[in-house]
């Protein structure tokens, strides 16, 4: 019998490593981008490349916006955007996105979530009172020419200190990852809260099941392999 409950005890623990392994490659599979925000974009790009071992490469303009950005690919449909301000724009009206006019340093600052039909997934989300922004559309040009498309939800709309990521549709522009330097692969992604539970039940709500633990200060996590060994960026 001794045996019987120990063999009973192994497969149950081996079920639930499995489950919990599933939710997390189910996460990362949601993932489109992290958003690595810095107040120059080649301190950026350096910061990022001594940090990892990989040099991120030209992006594009957001024209109107004040920003352009720097691309590394963390996977085949996921990539890390570093994103500054544009020397090549005049500066915005209004403050640049991401709170880039006040940064001193390059940081993680939130995290982008694959989405599609966003209109009516927007209007479920704030039936279910989770108050997601409204939907935009935006653009930019690659280096080689190449206009790339989206519609996403407004990023200056701020909900749980930027734990719950905007929603993003490519349609049909290529991916952004396919020509992003490559590199770096994304292994984790989690988040600290003082109050996880509430913010791990608005994110349920929006399908994600990101792992929030409890923490002194809101605070996302990410685990990611590079040339330099595994390293951890954190906002």
């Amino acid at each position: 019998m001794k045996h019987v409950i120990t063999l009973v005890a192994s497969l149950s623990l081996a079920a639930t490593g499995r489950a919990m392994q599933n939710h997390a490659e189910d996460l990362l599979a949601r993932v489109d981008h992290l958003v690595y925000a810095t107040p120059d974009l080649e301190l950026g790009i350096q910061t990022m490349e001594k940090l990892s071992g990989v040099r991120a490469t030209a992006g594009g303009q957001h024209p109107g916006l004040g920003t352009r950005n720097a691309l590394i690919a963390l996977g085949p449909s996921t990539y890390l955007e570093i994103i500054g301000p544009d020397p090549g724009q005049a500066k915005p009206e209004g403050p640049r996105r991401f709170g880039i006019d006040e940064l001193r340093a390059p940081r993680l600052l939130t995290w982008v979530a694959k989405g599609t039909e966003l209109a009516p997934f927007v209007n479920r989300a704030r039936a279910n009172g989770v108050l997601l922004g409204d939907v935009m559309s935006g653009s930019r040009r690659r280096p080689d020419g190449v206009l790339l498309s989206w519609r996403y939800t407004d990023p200056n709309v701020i909900l749980e200190d930027r734990l719950v990521p905007y929603f993003i549709d490519w349609g049909t522009s290529p991916h952004p990852a396919m020509t992003a330097a490559p590199g770096l692969s994304l292994r984790a992604l989690r988040a600290e809260h003082p109050e996880p539970e509430r913010v791990a039940r608005i994110l349920r709500q929006l399908g994600l099941d990101l792992p929030v633990r409890r923490g002194a200060r809101p605070s996302l996590i990410a685990t990611i392999d590079s040339p330099k060994g595994r390293i951890e960026l954190r906002n």
